[in-house]
């Protein structure tokens, strides 16, 4: 079974048809404001048993509560073993930052090693349910990869659009699924021929290609709903925070959908906020100015290539001012030294994007936001394998040394500052 009901219009609640999914809210539209569509469920009036289904489901990974999902229930799932991954208490970088309870939820183990499997397997699983002939994407690298291991599984052509300044680890991922993968000079470019394609050729969209954006396909954002279940169980209750790298915010407002689930139907009362990690900062100027809506601000390339937009969604917003949440900035300096730094003390390689939640978490906790006592959960979203020449040059050089005592702690001393007692 499956408790979806329909779709409706994050910002004025207008209730639209699936055909218009994609193209988002009509009614905002005429007031200047571009809105996603969000899936709506009716848990009924028995939350009672609705919570008793929950605690007593017997699946594994994402798909464990598929009836929080917008999938009818004769539809197979397009699953590659998604979800399910590790909750990692961080005791040395916690105690650096002061923390006592600060954890990462390890979405790199993912199947493409990204939380974009998640949004991935709900999305191609409803593009096999509306028999879509091809499955195509807008993406700069981890959605991507995601939409077309996805796509091989459901036995579906997949058409992905990039850009030029794409790391190649990045293209050939997508190519090894057996994904077209097309590049376009401008970023707008691929907005254009996908809606296209989408429009002419009932091609199934699993991001956006409005501008300004919108955020991703309104059902695979549902499949982030599992974090929150997955802390929830993990934990015994929701943390009271969850940081998640943003730039259009599918991910933080899914999230954050899975929490407003396990509230409404009486399994949590707790307040939890989410923590929108940027670059540039739009959603943070948002909050500031509390705009009617996203706010544009200054961009340009960045090693968090995945989420260096200049502008956000009203999605993302949402979840703010909802959770009574934050957002906070990284920039490359310190998302670099992060990155490094989790590796190093925690034993986890993360990509560059992923660990600006850290970042964020860090610098509300230097300034009183996060209590030292609170229960902290930051995303890590994807690995960092794929952009290790990033990486590297923040790296020393690798030393060749003749097989002697001496040389080695030369090598190790001068390369790495190292000493050898």
């Amino acid at each position: 079974m499956s408790y979806y009901k329909g779709i409706q219009c994050i910002k004025c609640g207008y209730v639209g048809r699936e055909d218009e999914a994609f193209d988002a809210c009509p009614v905002c539209g005429t007031q200047g404001n571009n809105v996603n569509f969000t899936t709506t469920y009716d848990f009924g009036q028995d939350l009672e048993k609705v919570r008793q289904e929950f605690l007593n489901a017997k699946g594994k990974g994402l798909w464990k509560h598929r009836e929080f999902l917008p999938i009818a229930p004769e539809t197979e799932p397009v699953s590659l073993g998604e979800g399910e991954t590790p909750l990692l208490h961080c005791g040395r970088l916690g105690k650096s930052m002061g923390l006592h309870n600060l954890y990462i939820k390890n979405e790199s183990v993912n199947p493409t090693w990204s939380y974009k499997d998640r949004l991935c397997s709900v999305a191609v699983t409803r593009a096999v349910q509306e028999e879509r002939p091809v499955v195509t994407v807008s993406s700069t690298g981890n959605h991507g990869a995601a939409t077309a291991a996805y796509s091989a599984a459901a036995g579906k052509p997949c058409v992905i659009f990039t850009l030029p300044q794409v790391p190649a680890t990045m293209k050939t991922l997508m190519q090894s699924f057996g994904a077209y993968v097309m590049v376009t000079p401008k970023p707008i470019d691929r907005w254009t021929i996908m809606k296209k394609c989408v429009k002419e050729k009932s091609w199934y969209p699993l991001s956006g290609y409005i501008a300004p954006p919108i955020g991703s396909n309104c059902f695979g954002i549902d499949g982030y709903k599992t974090i929150a279940f997955e802390l929830y169980e993990q934990l015994g209750d929701l943390p009271e925070f969850i940081a998640v790298p943003s730039a259009y915010s599918d991910g933080l407002y899914g999230v954050w959908k899975g929490v407003k689930d396990l509230q409404t139907i009486g399994l949590s009362g707790k307040k939890t906020k989410m923590i929108a990690s940027e670059v540039f900062g739009s959603l943070k100027e948002t909050l500031k100015e509390q705009a009617e809506g996203p706010v544009t601000v200054p961009s340009e390339w960045s090693i968090s290539f995945s989420i260096a937009g200049p502008q956000g969604t009203y999605q993302g917003y949402a979840a703010l001012k909802e959770s009574e949440g934050y957002a906070e900035t990284s920039s490359d300096e310190e998302t670099i030294a992060m990155q490094l730094r989790l590796a190093k003390e925690e034993g986890i390689f993360a990509e560059a994007a992923s660990v600006t939640s850290l970042v964020a978490i860090e610098k509300l906790a230097k300034e009183g936001k996060i209590a030292p006592d609170d229960k902290v959960v930051a995303v890590i979203t994807s690995t960092g394998l794929k952009d290790p020449a990033t990486t590297a040059e923040h790296l020393p050089p690798v030393p060749t040394i003749e097989p002697n005592y001496e040389e080695l702690a030369k090598a190790l001393k001068e390369s790495y500052g190292y000493e050898l007692k």
